[in-house]
């Protein structure tokens, strides 16, 4: 591999090509499919998407991992040497409904280690990726530690099915806080929050769903655990809090 910075800008390339792909792609019509339900689809974007970063990936570093949400990748079972997380459609419903608020994201962690993160603001054109190491940027400018919000300050982030079924007592932490927002989206969430525009995030999500925005978050100085405040488990689906120090001590009180 490059240094990261060189490493930063060729992966920062794949998206913006894949953006263009995306919005060509769209003008024919779409090869939509059910997965496990209704409510969880699969387009032909989806895995032609996946196919394109597995290919990148495998030019790139050869001897990686690569664990895709739709299957064109490896059979990972641990986070040894480089391990590449991609979602190469984040938000399908809202893609397949809305042609909006959906996201592209990348990962790479070596040796169970956050390096570089990314998502893509698919429609406005916009990539927040950096990492530990490099921060954090868009394409014009470098993005900052949000402010260490309580719950009660701000908007929070949730799983529409976790809110209904008040999975917990999401109910009484919507009420405790400025109000929550439903975006169907995990790389649209994190965004909200690494940007300042939402304190925290709660929802069921798959290691694709979150590898990146955890990278991101993380080098911001904010927090992605379960939602209890154990770690996540990289390689397996969590019900993930990401949000300010404040924010998941207030959420940790209410749930305990």
């Amino acid at each position: 591999m490059n240094n990261l910075q060189q490493t930063d800008q060729i992966i920062r390339g794949w998206l913006e090509e894949l953006r263009m792909d995306v919005l060509r792609e769209m003008r024919d019509p779409l090869a939509v499919s059910e997965k496990t339900s209704r409510k969880d689809l699969v387009t032909n974007i989806d895995k032609s998407n996946e196919k394109k970063i597995v290919s990148f990936i495998r030019k790139f570093d050869p001897q990686a991992q690569i664990l895709g949400e739709e299957g064109s990748g490896d059979d990972v079972k641990d986070m040894h040497g480089h391990v590449w997380i991609i979602d190469p459609l984040d938000g399908t419903l809202n893609f397949v409904k809305q042609r909006d608020n959906f996201a592209i994201m990348i990962a790479l962690y070596i040796d169970g280690k956050g390096v570089l993160g990314y998502i893509m603001d698919v429609t406005s054109d916009i990539i927040y990726g950096g990492g530990p190491e490099i921060g954090v940027f868009t394409q014009s400018h470098e993005l900052k530690a949000p402010a260490n919000l309580t719950l009660r300050e701000g908007l929070l982030g949730v799983s529409g099915p976790m809110l209904v079924h008040d999975c917990y007592n999401l109910q009484a932490i919507d009420e405790a806080s400025s109000g929550v927002r439903i975006l169907g989206s995990a790389g649209m969430e994190f965004i909200q929050v690494l940007t300042g525009k939402q304190n925290g995030y709660i929802s069921h999500l798959m290691p694709w769903d979150f590898a990146a925005g955890k990278i991101l978050s993380e080098t911001l100085e904010l927090l992605v655990t379960k939602v209890d405040g154990t770690p996540v488990d990289m390689l397996s689906s969590n019900d993930v809090l990401v949000s300010t120090r404040n924010t998941q001590k207030d959420i940790l009180n209410m749930i305990r």
